[in-house]
């Protein structure tokens, strides 16, 4: 079947996501993770067990990294090794290619900016606090972290919480401002990971997917259902196997459905460079 291609209206707001998209710091992840596997004898941290760590809440990931790995060391010992591998490689994250100019252009364009990431505050300070211009366009009250009190426990990604915030923090300015509110279907998701894409499908939003090179190869064959936002709900060997080992599931609640294949609501780009403003109705006016 082919695309529906719906009527959209332009976006006017652009909610992103943070590790993975704008910096590198999916890599760090990978890094420290795998110091302390062969500090413990355990083979490297494979991409299908990776796919699944991405985007969530800490705890969850954790649930799932633990079922797989089965570390010979207390679960503290590992959070207090990874946490100072963190404090030692986070500070050194830079943005990927193309995040710098895609930022400052939907800024300088009008475009309401927001941050709706998994990082809890400690980490999230790590990560930015050499990257103040580029954080910048995201006004500290439109930041949504992780630990945010405002989004329930076990309402993280994939669930659409984060950014249904997300939007209401633009939407709470433009209200004191006398101005009209952006709708969902105004908002445009950057996502890397499936769990994103899926939180913001669920959310009623556009997205954007442009996942790690080794992501897409794990899920080659599967993209239209991650850009459906359906690809947790298929399952997949191994992978689904250990998320009900960890009994973290991606069962759905009734709160926020998916989309279609092919629905265009969502899009795969391999990179933010050169990023096609006029498909989303961003004029340079």
């Amino acid at each position: 079947m082919g695309s529906l291609k719906p009527s959209f209206p332009p976006i006017r707001a652009c909610l992103f996501d943070m590790d993975g998209l704008l910096l590198d710091t999916e890599d760090i992840y990978t890094l420290c993770n795998n110091i302390i596997l062969r500090e413990c004898n355990r083979p490297n941290l494979p991409w299908n067990i990776k796919a699944q760590l991405q985007g969530r809440p800490g705890p969850e990931a954790g649930e799932i990294f633990h079922a797989w790995a089965q570390l010979p060391i207390p679960r503290a010992e590992y959070m207090r090794k990874n946490a100072e591998l963190q404090r030692q490689h986070f500070p050194s994250a830079q943005p990927l290619p193309g995040v710098p100019e895609l930022l400052a252009t939907l800024s300088a364009r009008g475009v309401h900016l927001a941050l709706a990431t998994s990082s809890h505050a400690a980490n999230f300070k790590l990560k930015v606090a050499h990257l103040q211009a580029l954080f910048g366009h995201f006004p500290e009250e439109q930041r949504v972290l992780g630990d945010d009190p405002r989004i329930p426990p076990g309402r993280g990604k994939p669930a659409p919480d984060i950014y249904l915030l997300a939007l209401e923090t633009i939407n709470q300015r433009l209200r004191k401002q006398g101005k009209r509110e952006v709708a969902r279907e105004e908002c445009l998701v950057f996502e890397d990971s499936v769990p994103g894409v899926e939180a913001g499908r669920r959310a009623g939003m556009r997205v954007v997917w442009c996942p790690h090179p080794e992501l897409l190869k794990e899920y080659h064959g599967r993209e239209k259902a991650v850009l459906a936002g359906i690809a947790s709900a298929e399952g997949g060997s191994q992978v689904q196997e250990v998320m009900e080992e960890a009994a973290v599931g991606g069962e759905g609640d009734g709160r926020g459905w998916p989309g279609r294949r092919d629905d265009g609501w969502a899009e795969l780009l391999r990179s933010l460079e050169a990023f096609p403003y006029a498909r989303y109705g961003i004029s340079d006016a």
